[in-house]
């Protein structure tokens, strides 16, 4: 190793914020560092960017580096860690690594998209498999997690080896493997771990998570004693609740309908690689009504309130085939994403309004996290025995409270990271060396920028006060000839007197020309500025809200 080659990790996504997951690692020599990438995650916009589709990770910073990034490698198929991986790729054009799950995801999802994404050529990379790119040599280990095949990485370098997790639990009776290899994290600790990369989400949490086992005897029971339908929603990509769920309604002499094209090109996909043998064929929506009530379970989509998602269209009771009625349980299977509460609550409201019954985790264990909690945590500690941990995939709260309990476990080096710091982790000093430039970028339909490129601050306003489009003719001389035209969109109709906004609003583009002399009519920009003005003004006078206005004045 030069004396200046340095071993760096760089987040772009997932540190400080739940989602959005992508992590960079570097080494050389500052100018001529070589980079992988691992996940390449969205996250998803809430309420203040109207309009957008997806959040990707700012990449900018590789725009400089693009000839020094060697590989992408996925750690599984969760959307917060692949979901970028399409819309950006083409941008970086590098090998990919990921499994044969998430590769069949990618392509199901392009075929769905087709309009919109390109294909993403992977090769298949598993737990037990190792690769090398540029300095870098990868093997993937085997954890537990919620979807099929998740994997940690042993990324071993010329500077040290660091381990970076993922998304990882301890499981020893899961509905779907793997489990989480602690032989090989033991093997990997003897060897020498310079850093581990850990996962954050759940360290506030103490204790251990409960199995995916308990869970799957706590849906059977469900599906045993009722006497109506059974509805559960969960994550479309926990295939072996899926899974477990469709093997309790067989056992309880019920047909199982699918409801929702996520969860559905999810089930495909696990059917193509084997996961789903032995289980019984779902029926179709034509023949739901045909099937008594205690008959049938449906599994759906929609559990994060989802507005267009089955759930929410059964709340609102929309489907042409499908319909809840009295005594019937819906289930959620699954925990409430931050900012989702409200949204979830008001299809709960829709439902409860139906006479559904509903259960959620706060009256049976019907929801298990895949991530590890502090005990866990604790345990890849003593498995791995790193000298430096670095907390990640979480929020201020989640990463800082992960740094206490590696600090309190004996971890002497705990430094504190967020998205944009470059970390040096060898040689010298563990400490933050630089920022890279970082941030969001927007999907919006088919296009992809930045906030100002998107138009979303402009959006944003007319969400709040409208727009009013208006066009004055003048003649000649600059009289105004006829009426002005004018379109108002998301304005009260009525005025503070009970006049019509419109009129007031369009005696006030008038005003505006006539109080000008006529020699000074020939400026039309000055012209249109005025009846800018002029609007925004009548309209806050009337309203106390000013709209976005566009102003034409036409000379003919």
């Amino acid at each position: 190793m030069a004396k200046q080659d340095e071993l760096v990790f760089l987040p772009l996504g997932g540190v400080g914020e739940i989602g959005m997951n992508l992590a960079l690692y570097g080494y050389g020599p500052p100018e001529h560092r070589q980079w992988i990438m691992v996940d390449c995650g969205v996250t998803f916009p809430g309420p203040d960017l109207p309009g957008v589709d997806l959040v990707l990770p700012d990449i900018r910073f590789l725009a400089s580096e693009r000839k020094n990034l060697k590989a992408i490698i996925i750690t599984h198929a969760h959307e917060d860690h692949y979901g970028a991986l399409a819309d950006l790729w083409p941008g970086l054009n590098v090998p990919v690594y990921a499994s044969g799950f998430t590769a069949g995801l990618l392509e199901a999802k392009r075929n769905f998209e087709k309009a919109t994404i390109g294909e993403v050529p992977v090769t298949p990379f598993k737990a037990g498999d190792a690769i090398n790119v540029g300095p870098f040599s990868i093997e993937g280990v085997a954890v537990n997690h919620s979807i099929p095949e998740p994997m940690s990485l042993m990324i071993r370098t010329p500077a040290g080896n660091v381990i970076h997790t993922g998304d990882w639990k301890i499981d020893h009776e899961p509905s779907l493997g793997p489990l989480t290899d602690e032989t090989r994290f033991r093997q990997l600790g003897d060897e020498g771990v310079l850093a581990l990369m850990c996962d954050s989400t759940n360290a506030l949490r103490d204790g251990v998570s409960p199995s995916e086992k308990d869970v799957s005897e706590s849906l059977r029971k469900i599906i045993e004693n009722a006497e109506g339908r059974v509805a559960i929603t969960t994550f479309s990509s926990n295939v072996g609740r899926i899974r477990t769920v469709a093997e309790a309604a067989e056992a309880a002499g019920r047909e199982v309908l699918l409801l929702g094209s996520s969860l559905k090109r999810v089930v495909n996909v696990a059917q193509d690689i084997g996961l789903m043998e032995g289980v019984k064929p779902f029926i179709s929506e034509d023949e739901y009504g045909y099937i008594p009530r205690d008959k049938v379970v449906v599994i759906l989509t929609g559990s994060q309130g989802e507005a267009r998602a089955a759930l929410a269209k059964l709340s609102r009771d929309e489907m042409r085939n499908v319909a809840f009625a009295a005594g019937d349980i819906v289930v959620f299977s699954s925990r409430a994403i931050p900012g989702n509460e409200k949204a979830i609550q008001d299809i709960k409201n829709g439902l409860v309004e139906q006479g559904v019954h509903i259960i959620t985790d706060t009256e049976a264990l019907v929801h298990v996290s895949g991530h590890p909690r502090r005990n866990e945590l604790q345990r890849m500690y003593e498995w791995t025995r790193p000298k430096i941990v670095v907390p990640v995939h979480g929020e201020a709260t989640h990463l800082t409270a992960h740094k206490e309990l590696a600090e309190q476990s004996g971890i002497a080096i705990v430094p504190r990271v967020r998205n944009g710091d470059i970390l040096r982790l060898a040689p010298g000093p563990v400490e933050v060396i630089g920022e890279a430039p970082h941030g969001r970028i927007y999907k919006d339909g088919s296009l992809i920028g930045d906030f100002d490129e998107m138009g979303i601050g402009e959006r944003k306003k007319l969400s709040y006060v409208g727009h009013v489009a208006v066009n004055v003719v003048l003649d000649a001389r600059y009289d105004i000839v006829g009426d002005p035209d004018l379109v108002s969109i998301g304005l009260p109709v009525y005025d503070d007197e009970g006049e019509e906004m419109e009129d007031t609003l369009f005696d006030a583009a008038i005003s505006a020309i006539e109080s000008i002399p006529r020699a000074r009519r020939k400026d039309i920009d000055m012209l249109q500025e005025a009846v800018r003005r002029a609007i925004r003004a009548a309209a806050n006078h009337a309203w106390g809200k000013k709209p976005v206005v566009t102003a034409f004045v036409t000379k003919v």
